[in-house]
């Protein structure tokens, strides 16, 4: 793969990356109400998330997954009740005491893993993503080593962009501030992902 083709994957997938939606409300709620290692692991595990679709895009599946709009709509539909249900959990931990939500949050690495690759699974237009940006940079004959640059690009913009999220959050007045404030914070993003839910659903019908 030539320099200008990889330069030009790594431009989209980092402005990709950088876009606001529901990945960000999740590893920022993570990041947040549990801790910066939390938010850390989810934006890994939502990279090898983002990587499962890439991966299927060039074995050729997302064109069967074009052609086929039900499979495309249930999954939609699946991660629009992942993301409300995410925000009715936030607004349950909201109700709790402190020590109730800390007991309740902060140990549990396999769900904020769990989360992140979950929140990535159940977006299944990135798979049209990729879809629509591979056929722009991939030569006509693909290799072995090709696919796994392409891929690997992916999973490793996607993973470090959203650990540097978390990390942000990790200290300063800014998570001093939405520690004071959490159960707000919780509430806030509770609602927000409950909306982007909504709307995820509200879109395929």
């Amino acid at each position: 793969m030539d320099l200008a083709s990889w330069l030009s994957l790594v431009v989209i997938c980092v402005m990709g990356a950088l876009s606001p939606g529901p990945s960000l409300a999740v590893i920022l709620r993570i990041s947040v109400s549990q801790s910066a290692w939390h938010g850390a692991l989810a934006a890994i595990t939502h990279g090898l998330g983002i990587g499962f679709w890439a991966f299927l895009t060039l074995q050729g599946l997302a064109v069967l997954m074009q052609r086929y709009q039900e499979v495309f709509s249930v999954l939609t539909v699946l991660g629009g009740l992942y993301l409300a249900w995410l925000g009715i959990k936030a607004w349950r931990y909201a109700g709790m005491s402190n020590d109730d939500r800390i007991e309740a949050v902060s140990s549990s690495y396999f769900e904020a893993a769990r989360d992140g690759l979950l929140i990535a699974l159940m977006n299944p237009k990135a798979a049209l993503f990729f879809l629509a940006l591979f056929s722009q940079v991939i030569p006509h004959e693909m290799t072995g080593m090709i696919k796994f640059q392409l891929w690997s690009t992916v999973v490793f913009i996607d993973s470090v962009w959203y650990v540097i999220v978390a990390l942000l959050l990790a200290g300063g007045p800014v998570l001093a501030w939405l520690k004071r404030h959490i159960v707000w914070v919780d509430r806030g993003m509770g609602s927000l992902l409950i909306l982007l839910g909504a709307k995820v659903v509200s879109g395929i019908f």
